[in-house]
C-alpha cells in the first residue's frame, strides 16, 4: 500500500503523526469503449471551446459561473485557502458509536503511526477501547475539508469520512403515508421467517456473481473468439424473475417459511424474488408498485409509533442453476449447426 496523506492527529495537547492509506479497494474488471465498427478505442479529450484546441492538463484551471459572471481560479488560488493545507486530523468530540448513523460513512483509511514511538497513537487507541467511543475529527484532504469518524479495527486506527449533514437528503413518499393494517399473524410469520434466516454475518460467505460472470465471459471469448454461444457458456437463460402476479401477502409469508423449514435454498444473495402485495384496495397499478413490500426469500415487518409499515420481499421463483442441462446444451449446438 502507498501513503496518499501525511499528517497528525491532535488529541488535547498530545500530537500522534501518522500516515493515511486508502482502506478499501474496486474489485471490478477495468473495461474500455471501443467503436462497434472497427474497434477502435474511444478516448476524450480536454478540447477548448474557443480555439478548439486539446489542452494538456497542466494548463487547466478551475471556475465557477453565476448568474452569466465566471470567476477562473487557479491552482495557486486554491492551494492558498488556509484549510487546503492543514495537515492536522483535529478531534473535536468523543462520541457513542451507535450515535452515527451508517448513511453519513462515506470513505475508509488506514492510519500508521509515523513516529519512532508509536507510544502516543496506542495511548489514543486504548482511549478509545477503554471508554468505548468513537472520535469525531475534522480534516482537510484533496481539497476538501471533510468530517470524520475516528475508531478502532483490530489493532489498527481507522478514519472513515463522513457526509456533512446538508449532503443527506430527506426521504417523504406518500405511500408510506397510509395508514396500513398489519394483522397479529401477518407479523408472528414474518418474525417467524426473520427467526429461520438469522445469522452471524460473514463478508467471505458472499460473492460478486457479476464480476465472476463477467470474467468468465472474458475468458470464453478469448478462447473461441466471435463463435462464442452464450448459452453454452453460462448454461440456460435464467428464469424471469417473478411472475408479475400479486398475490396474498399471508400466503407468500407462508410459502417462504415452509421453503425455509422443508431445507430450501437459505443461502443468503441466492434467494428468488417475486412481487408481493398485501390484497387490496389499491385502485391503481402504480400505487400498487408504491405499496408492493420486498422479500428476499422472506420479509419482514416494522412498526413506528402507531403506524404499522410493511417491508415485504419479493421472493418466491428460484433462479436457474448456472450449468446448462446437457439438453439444452445439445440444442444449442444444433441450431448453430442449422
Amino acid at each position: 500500500m502507498r501513503a496518499i496523506w501525511k499528517g497528525a492527529i491532535a488529541f488535547g495537547l498530545v500530537n500522534v503523526p501518522v500516515k493515511v492509506y486508502s482502506a478499501t479497494e474496486d474489485h471490478d474488471i477495468s473495461l474500455h469503449q471501443v467503436h462497434n465498427a472497427d474497434g477502435g478505442r474511444i478516448r476524450y479529450q480536454r478540447r477548448c471551446e474557443v480555439c478548439s484546441k486539446i489542452i494538456d492538463y497542466e494548463d487547466i484551471d478551475k471556475a465557477y459561473e453565476d448568474d452569466g459572471r465566471t470567476v477562473i481560479l487557479t491552482r495557486e488560488e486554491l492551494k492558498s485557502i488556509p484549510a487546503e493545507n492543514s495537515h492536522e486530523i483535529d478531534v473535536v468530540q468523543f462520541v457513542p458509536a451507535d450515535q452515527l448513523d451508517p448513511i453519513m460513512f462515506e470513505k475508509s483509511y488506514y492510519l500508521e503511526p509515523d513516529s519512532k514511538s508509536p507510544k502516543a497513537y496506542v495511548l489514543l487507541r486504548r482511549a478509545l477501547e477503554d471508554t468505548d467511543r468513537v472520535a469525531i475529527v475534522q480534516f482537510a484532504l484533496r481539497e476538501k475539508t471533510r468530517l470524520g469518524a475516528l475508531r478502532i479495527r483490530g489493532d489498527i486506527l481507522m478514519l472513515q469520512s463522513l457526509l456533512w449533514a446538508d449532503e443527506v437528503r430527506e426521504a417523504s413518499f406518500p405511500a408510506l403515508e397510509t395508514s396500513i393494517r398489519i394483522s397479529a399473524q401477518e407479523r408472528e410469520m414474518s418474525a417467524a421467517l426473520v427467526d429461520s434466516m438469522a445469522a452471524d454475518f460473514d463478508p467471505e460467505q458472499f460473492t460478486d456473481d457479476y464480476q465472476l460472470q463477467l470474467r468468465q465471459l472474458i475468458d470464453a471469448k478469448l478462447e473461441k473468439g466471435e463463435s462464442l454461444d452464450t448459452e453454452e457458456t453460462f448454461g440456460a437463460a435464467a428464469a424471469e424473475t417473478g411472475t408479475g402476479e400479486v398475490i396474498d401477502l399471508m400466503e407468500a409469508l407462508k410459502r417462504s417459511l415452509e421453503k425455509k423449514r422443508g431445507g430450501g435454498p437459505a443461502a443468503a444473495g441466492s434467494g428468488s424474488k417475486a412481487a408481493v402485495e398485501a390484497p387490496a384496495k389499491a385502485p391503481a397499478r402504480a400505487a400498487s408498485k408504491a405499496a408492493a413490500t420486498k422479500t428476499g426469500t422472506g420479509g419482514a415487518t416494522e412498526s413506528s409509533g402507531g403506524e404499522s409499515r410493511t417491508a415485504t420481499a419479493k421472493g418466491a421463483a428460484p433462479k436457474a442453476a448456472p450449468k446448462a442441462t446437457p439438453s439444452k446444451t445439445t440444442a444449442a449446438r444444433a441450431r448453430k449447426g442449422a
